[in-house]
């Protein structure tokens, strides 16, 4: 597990060699600072270490390469991946795909083309993969759904899909697991085109090849073929407790499966909400309020950033517990940005400076010489 720890540094040295000059390292590593502070609200006006004009000009004007910046964070992902897979029976690789949606309310010139309103709420709507292997979890990438005339979710997921390495596929056994929005015909055939085995949601109202609806079948781990699809799939449901009610919800698989097997890969779909709920409550990720679009774009990479930081040191503790992400965030910072960490503190010494003086005491930094 130091080995991951390793990696987390170096990550950090890489992207703070990636910035021009050095007044920009000192401004990622600022902004850094701020969504680990994992309270979930890491905006530029509560940093007290660089001003919220400097950090805003970072973000949305400074000519640095995000690029960049996600080519090398990917590049340790894989290293790690790879690291971690070891001779004999391949592990499985869970690429986990789904949509969320970053709520705003006002407008948003520079990007108001993005927002759009999807099931009742406006905003920014993403598509997510997640990369899933035992404890090690990180999101890969996302793309931004346009609305209505426009690329759909699922159509963005295989974008996304496509963009994973072929040496990380070839060394993990690969399944895909996503939710309901992404069981189109489209999908189903793209996957099975790449030899992927597919579990995904499926409306209880969809349509079989012979006219009955999903919601008319009896028993489980049957095959059966769905309206427009070449070959069968195979179906079961689970019960998911939704308001103190229990909910049934259709899973289907491309691959002859157990109906115990499907559904139990079905709940592992599930981790991905985990992953919005703290990387929008803990880092801040809708928190977002650059005019820009490259500023919205940096916000994003950036928050992904620190919480793949954060998740990287809790591994590297060993722990077996669920994560604390405030815990694993501060742990994160001392550990990966020390300057900055020594930073806040000296500026809380000296707002503490007055009530040092009212009690008659002097405070003073020395340099201890080694």
């Amino acid at each position: 597990m130091e080995s991951i720890l390793v990696h987390a540094q170096a990550l950090v040295y890489t992207l703070l060699g990636l910035m021009p000059t050095a007044y920009q390292r000192d401004s990622l590593q600022a902004l850094l600072g701020l969504f680990l502070e994992a309270q979930g609200h890491p905006l530029p006006e509560h940093s007290v270490i660089k001003s919220a004009a400097a950090l805003s000009r970072f973000l949305n004007h400074y000519d640095w390469s995000t690029r960049s910046v996600i080519r090398s964070v990917r590049q340790q992902i894989v290293q790690e991946l790879l690291g971690a897979c070891h001779r004999g029976r391949r592990p499985w690789l869970r690429v986990i795909v789904d949509l969320t949606t970053l709520e705003k309310c006002g407008k948003f010139i520079g990007f108001a083309h993005l927002i759009s309103v999807l099931q009742g709420k406006r905003g920014l709507h993403l598509v997510v993969l997640y990369l899933v292997v035992g404890e090690f979890r990180v999101p890969w990438g996302f793309r931004v759904w346009r609305g209505k005339g426009t690329p759909s979710a699922a159509q963005l997921a295989v974008r996304l899909i496509n963009t994973l390495p072929k040496n990380l596929m070839q060394a993990y056994r690969v399944i895909v697991l996503a939710d309901t929005a992404f069981g189109s015909v489209e999908f189903l055939k793209a996957m099975r085109k790449r030899r992927y085995p597919l579990i995904v949601g499926v409306r209880c109202d969809r349509k079989l090849s012979d006219g009955r609806q999903v919601c008319s079948l009896v028993k489980q781990g049957q095959q059966v073929r769905l309206e427009g699809l070449s070959f069968p799939v195979t179906l079961g449901w689970l019960y998911l407790k939704r308001d103190g009610k229990f909910e049934k919800r259709f899973v289907l698989s491309t691959r002859p499966l157990k109906a115990s097997t499907i559904i139990w890969w079905g709940r592992k779909r599930w981790s991905i909400e985990g992953f919005f709920e703290t990387a929008k409550h803990r880092f801040g990720l809708h928190r977002f309020g650059q005019q820009t679009l490259n500023g919205v774009y940096r916000w994003f990479v950036l928050c992904l950033v620190s919480f793949i930081l954060a998740h990287w040191v809790y591994l590297s503790t060993g722990s077996s517990t669920l994560p604390d992400w405030g815990a694993s965030a501060t742990l994160a910072m001392k550990l990966l940005l020390p300057e900055i960490v020594v930073c806040l503190l000296l500026v809380y010494l000296e707002q503490t400076r007055p009530l040092f003086q009212s009690l008659g005491l002097e405070l003073q930094l020395v340099e201890v010489k080694t």
